[in-house]
């Protein structure tokens, strides 16, 4: 990678030319040097200085989010070429929290079961994060509840899922056919992170009964959905989640489930890579095996 980047990226992280010398082992003259170089070819302004620190001018960010590509596709590169060397074959998968409470994480680790020679490294983040990190080359796909709408991607749709509200067996909803929006507007909610999916989706469906999630009492927002079903469990309070990230505590009775009327939340789950992406019989295999988990999850409900 060109040297003048990484003084690029270094210095946008450390904002000073005296740690950035220090982490690069480079005198404060070249790093100097190396901006101007740099400005110079672009024919941008890359940092404003500002009370001793160097603040990244608006054309300085675009050039860094380059920046960062290039370096994670030279990451990618070499880690590539070593795996090449040791017959190995390695993949990064972002999965959004709830996917990873679906089967896909089963479907995963029984394709490494089922090959020889593989690495899955699997990264949970939400929506935006992984879509940034898709087009940085940071990840080779994403597993996500709704679309990314970019052409420079491809979109194979996985399965449907619904968000319901999720009350504990003691709960006095619990056995109740469903319930309106006037009786979910009196309980206590504990719900994902603003920027999950499963917020937004609910958040939307909420705009168009001209609502917002203002209208409700929301007592605790976590990210970790795990923590949320344990404290719905104990019935501290009830919260909208997606259905499949329950499953396993509705088979148990450690959850019920309610639809909401009038609030019919369906969404999409896909799988989301980009276009050029060589390794098409992995895909291929993986929605083949997801599909297989799922017809055999639906045959074991049924029997139950």
């Amino acid at each position: 990678m060109d040297q003048k980047l990484i003084t690029l990226l270094t210095l946008a992280e450390t904002g000073t030319c005296t740690q950035t010398a220090q982490q690069l082992s480079l005198t404060q003259p070249a790093i100097s040097q190396h901006l101007s170089r740099l400005e110079s070819e672009l024919g941008v302004k890359l940092f404003n200085r500002i009370q001793g620190r160097y603040i990244l001018t608006e054309e300085g960010k675009i050039v860094v989010q380059y920046a960062r590509r290039t370096q994670a596709l030279e990451e990618t590169l070499r880690q590539k070429l070593i795996d090449h060397r040791n017959n190995q074959r390695r993949f990064t998968i972002g999965v959004t929290h709830t996917t990873e409470s679906n089967i896909l994480v089963d479907v995963i680790a029984r394709y490494c079961d089922l090959h020889d020679g593989i690495k899955i490294n699997i990264i949970s983040d939400d929506i935006n994060i992984l879509y940034n990190k898709l087009k940085s080359f940071m990840i080779d796909m994403a597993f996500v509840e709704g679309r990314i709408t970019d052409s420079g991607f491809s979109t194979v749709l996985l399965d449907t899922d619904s968000l319901i509200l999720a009350v504990s067996p003691q709960h006095s909803f619990a056995k109740r056919g469903s319930i309106s929006i006037l009786e979910l507007q009196q309980e206590k909610l504990i719900m994902r992170l603003p920027d999950s999916g499963t917020r937004k989706l609910f958040e939307s469906h909420l705009m168009s009964r001209n609502l917002s999630i203002e209208d409700f009492n929301v007592i605790l927002e976590i990210d970790n959905i795990a923590t949320i079903k344990d404290l719905v469990r104990k019935n501290f309070g009830v919260s909208i989640l997606a259905k499949s990230a329950c499953q396993d505590e509705l088979n148990k009775r450690k959850l019920v489930a309610l639809p909401i009327e009038d609030l019919s939340m369906i969404r999409e789950i896909n799988m989301v890579y980009h276009k050029d992406f060589a390794q098409k019989e992995f895909l291929n295999d993986i929605v083949r095996l997801y599909y297989e988990e799922s017809h055999q999850l639906l045959h074991s409900r049924s029997l139950d």
